[in-house]
C-alpha cells in the first residue's frame, strides 16, 4: 500500500508545481513589471518636461506679443498725425480740427484698452494716484488737489503715471 500512496502523491506534487510558479518565473515577471513601471515613469517624466517647455514658450510669446493689439490700434493714430503733417496748405482751423480728430482716435484706443485719465481737481490728495509738486494757499480744504499740471493715467486699477498736482495747504 505504501507504493500506492507514493504514486498518488507524485501527481499532486506535479499539479502543485504547475499551479505555483517557480521563483525564477516570479522573478522574471517582477522584472517585466518593474520595466513596465520604469518605462511608464520615463514617459510621464518626458511628457511633464514637454508640457513645462510648451508653457514656457506660451508665456514667452504672451510677453512678447502682449501689446500687439494695442500697437495695431496706435498705428491708426500715427497715420492720422502723419496725414495731418503732410498737408501742404493747412490752415490753423484745419490743423486744429485734424488734431481734435486724432485726439478722439487716441481717446478711443485708450477706452478700448481700459486706460483712464487721472484728473483729480477738487479731490483729496492720494499719494497712490497723485504726485504733489507744490502747495498753494486756497479756499479749499487742506490736502485737496487745487490744480493738475499733468494728467495721470491708470490701466485698469494700476497707476501707469501719477497726476502731477498742486495741493491746497492749511491756512496759517
Amino acid at each position: 500500500m505504501e507504493q500506492n500512496e507514493t504514486s498518488s502523491e507524485q501527481p499532486e506534487q506535479a499539479a502543485q508545481a504547475e499551479i505555483m510558479p517557480s521563483l525564477e518565473e516570479m522573478l522574471k515577471q517582477a522584472k517585466l513589471k518593474a520595466q513596465e513601471h520604469y518605462d511608464a515613469w520615463m514617459y510621464a517624466k518626458a511628457e511633464a518636461e514637454n508640457i513645462r517647455r510648451r508653457a514656457q514658450d506660451d508665456v514667452s510669446k504672451a510677453h512678447k506679443f502682449a501689446v500687439e493689439r494695442f500697437s495695431n490700434e496706435l498705428l491708426a493714430v500715427k497715420d492720422s498725425l502723419e496725414a495731418g503733417l503732410s498737408v501742404e496748405t493747412a490752415t490753423v482751423e484745419n490743423f486744429k480740427s485734424g488734431m481734435e480728430l486724432t485726439l478722439k482716435q487716441l481717446t478711443s484706443v485708450f477706452e478700448k484698452f481700459n486706460i483712464k485719465e487721472i484728473s483729480p481737481v477738487g479731490e483729496k490728495f492720494d499719494a497712490h494716484k497723485h504726485q504733489a509738486i507744490g502747495m498753494l494757499e486756497s479756499g479749499q480744504e487742506p490736502n485737496t488737489v487745487v490744480s493738475v499740471m499733468q494728467k495721470g493715467y491708470q490701466l485698469h486699477d494700476r497707476v501707469l503715471r501719477p497726476a502731477l498736482v498742486m495741493v491746497a495747504k492749511a491756512k496759517e
